[in-house]
């Protein structure tokens, strides 16, 4: 029956002294290499700017709800004509398929940061 070894305890492997050397000698190099990456480095940091962040998250949730506002507004003119014109669904079908394309616009729009709504941009 082989013998239980103890998971706490820790087994040291044995290393030769050109193993040691070795071990040592790229412990100095690396040691040699992080003090002249340091070195580099301003002394005087400015901390990273968090507002940036803040910023693209408002960009973003700006984007995001631009597009779904068109989408919802497509789809209820599309429902309202439905209703008065008897039309079901093709004006819901055809005027969210306009809202989708208008937000698809206003993303554009807004990811490119060219021309405003009323701009019609470049010919």
């Amino acid at each position: 029956m082989p013998s239980e070894r103890d998971p706490t305890s820790v087994e040291t492997e044995t290393t030769s002294p050109g193993e040691d050397a070795e071990w040592a000698a790229r412990r100095d190099d690396l040691s040699k290499r992080l003090a002249e990456q340091r070195r580099r480095l301003p002394e005087n940091r400015e901390p990273a700017n968090r507002s940036q962040g803040m910023r693209g998250a408002a960009q973003g949730l700006k984007v995001a709800s631009e597009f779904v506002a068109g989408i919802l507004v497509g789809a209820a003119i599309g429902y309202f004509i439905d209703q008065l014109a008897g039309t079901s669904p093709f004006g819901l079908i055809v005027f969210l398929l306009l809202g989708f394309a208008a937000g698809v616009l206003n993303v554009i729009r807004g990811i490119s940061g060219t021309g405003s709504p009323g701009d019609p941009g470049p010919l």
